[in-house]
């Protein structure tokens, strides 16, 4: 048995080799700060108390966040069940129409914490919706779900453009973008839970999205885990082979897992669009849903380990912006560099020191 496919303990899978990478992505990113001549240990200080030092930060910090749990959880459910969704931008911008359209008719009428579960229901769907074609390619017709949803990313934008240039503008202004939404429907901002701590957040635009993203993460683990749709994904993403021979209809569940993956994808739109400009924008959701990969590698496609790398993202975010204003030749390019090097660990080359830890492990397992 090759080192690279040692079975290795949780500690080692989820814990450490994470932070492995983490550490030579930040090594490497060092380097890169040091060689445009500015010091990597203040530039990692500021970066720091830009994200978390103050609640204002931290309160940003959690708003980036909350969209990298969605899609981190979309890209997760789609890889249990052996389906590599890169689609999640798509969704999540059709899935703001169902956001907006919800909050358009009913936020003259009803108080925003009855908009909001309809709102979560309209995103959920037109995200779903998004994800069927590509689903249904690839349970039906053996199209690579990889190819579809790529290409239903570009034509979701080019869709979404037309609509806000031509259908939902406000008539007489030149901005592409919906009316703002009346209180009913905007998601109230989260200052109690900063003033538990004796902060506030200031102009940081965290808002109940937050909660309901933590209440996914829940309801995913138990899909997941505790479920029997869950155990007939996790079997197909072990091996299509064996699932069908066991009696796991294969077309049904990619289909299924792919509705649930783009519904989550959809209901990253409440952040930005209910929560923070409270009207639909076009290209609001500003790569969050490429960084959802990056987030379900480094969680392990875990609820809880896409919490702590999203919230590490919000703070390259934040803090990135905080850095790149206090040291001006750390350009917000140079901050993009830092971000796509952790992506580059997290991702891409996440099993880099796989087989020397498996050496390591089985000396140790040995004695």
């Amino acid at each position: 048995m090759s080192t690279a496919s040692v079975p290795l303990p949780n500690w080692i899978n989820y814990g450490l080799i994470p932070i492995l990478n983490l550490i030579v992505a930040f090594l490497i990113s060092g380097l890169v700060v040091w060689f445009i001549g500015e010091s990597p240990l203040d530039a990692l200080v500021l970066l720091l108390q830009g994200a978390l030092g103050s609640g204002e930060g931290i309160g940003f910090t959690l708003y980036y966040a909350t969209s990298f749990i969605f899609t981190g959880l979309s890209v997760a459910v789609a890889i249990h069940a052996g389906l590599f969704n890169i689609g999640s931008e798509g969704q999540a911008y059709v899935g703001g129409l169902g956001c907006a359209l919800v909050a358009l008719a009913l936020d003259r009428y009803v108080p925003w914490y009855v908009t909001m579960p309809f709102a979560v229901i309209g995103a959920a769907i037109f995200g779903a919706l998004w994800a069927l074609i590509p689903a249904w390619l690839q349970a039906k017709r053996g199209s690579h779900v990889v190819i579809t949803t790529i290409m239903f990313n570009f034509i979701a934008s080019a869709m979404m453009n037309f609509l806000l240039v031509h259908v939902l503008i406000v008539p007489g202004k030149m901005a592409p973008e919906t009316r703002t939404f009346l209180a009913g429907g905007q998601l109230p901002k989260l200052d109690w839970l900063m003033s538990i701590f004796g902060s506030t957040i200031g102009a940081a635009p965290l808002n109940v999205s937050f909660l309901i993203a933590l209440v996914m993460c829940f309801l995913v683990w138990v899909l997941v885990w505790r479920t029997k749709l869950g155990y007939e994904m996790r079997t197909l993403g072990l091996s299509p082979t064996a699932a069908v021979y066991a009696g796991i209809p294969y077309a049904r569940t990619v289909v299924i897992a792919m509705l649930i993956s783009g519904g989550l994808a959809g209901m990253m739109s409440l952040n930005p669009v209910m929560g923070a400009s409270a009207r639909l924008q076009v290209e609001f959701v500003l790569g969050a849903g490429f960084v959802g990969i990056a987030v379900s590698l480094m969680g392990r496609n875990h609820p809880f380990g896409i919490i702590l790398a999203a919230i590490l993202f919000g703070i390259l975010y934040q803090g990135g912006d905080a850095l790149s204003f206090d040291m001006p030749n750390i350009t917000r390019d140079m901050i993009v560099v830092i971000q796509g090097l952790v992506i580059l660990f997290a991702g891409a080359l996440e099993y880099m020191f796989r087989p020397a830890l498996g050496r390591i492990y089985q000396s140790f397992a040995r004695t």
